[in-house]
């Protein structure tokens, strides 16, 4: 689950079905509304893109996405800036959303990686041509494994977006890519309970 905290107002945002090209939403609890694309909440939320189990969706100049079943606490940005807050699963891992390039993907926030890694797979989708890289290898639980280093143009979690992040390649596919100190040295963040709370620093 992502939040997006630090702000005047905040919305819960579910995404509960579709009909066809049209969302099905719950906004802080209340009723079911069936909105099409283009159309607007009571509360504001604007439908931008129903893609299967996928929402697009506008609130107060901000955009954001919410899978079908999941919960998106959306909120506008103050003085302060904004901070995405990270709920831990049930076995204390924190997974989210994101997107390389563009290219959406899931990410496992792990400490002991430098580096951002992902697979062939996902470097592919990003559009990275992985084995032009910088050669190398890493030691990983199943040995060690050829990698390739490249600098990623984007990767985004919500509303904060990184340019330029150090990444590797591992030459086989990885189940999550794993979000590692090359880009979490980019962020202010810490640990409060089962909450992981990540500010952009620069």
């Amino acid at each position: 689950m992502l939040m997006v905290a630090n702000a005047a107002q905040a919305l819960d945002i579910a995404l509960v079905g579709t009909i066809g090209t049209r969302a099905i939403l719950v906004v802080d609890g209340g009723a079911p509304q069936t909105i099409p694309v283009g159309g607007k909440s009571r509360e504001g939320v604007r439908v931008l893109r129903v893609d299967g189990d996928l929402l697009s969706y506008e609130f107060e100049g901000q955009r954001g996405s919410a899978r079908l079943g999941e919960h998106v606490v959306h909120a506008a940005t103050t003085e302060g800036g904004e901070q995405v807050a990270l709920q831990a699963d049930s076995r204390g891992h924190f997974v989210t959303r994101g997107r390389l390039n563009g290219a959406a993907t899931e990410l496992l926030v792990d400490t002991g990686a430098t580096f951002v890694s992902l697979g062939r797979s996902d470097a592919v989708r990003a559009g990275i041509d992985y084995a032009s890289g910088t050669p190398g290898m890493s030691a990983t639980a199943n040995g060690t494994v050829r990698v390739w280093r490249h600098k990623l143009d984007r990767l985004e979690i919500g509303p904060l977006s990184v340019r330029n992040v150090d990444v590797v390649v591992h030459e086989q596919d990885l189940p999550v890519v794993l979000l590692g100190m090359s880009f979490l040295n980019r962020m202010d963040w810490r640990q409060e309970g089962d909450k992981l709370l990540l500010k952009k620093r620069y």
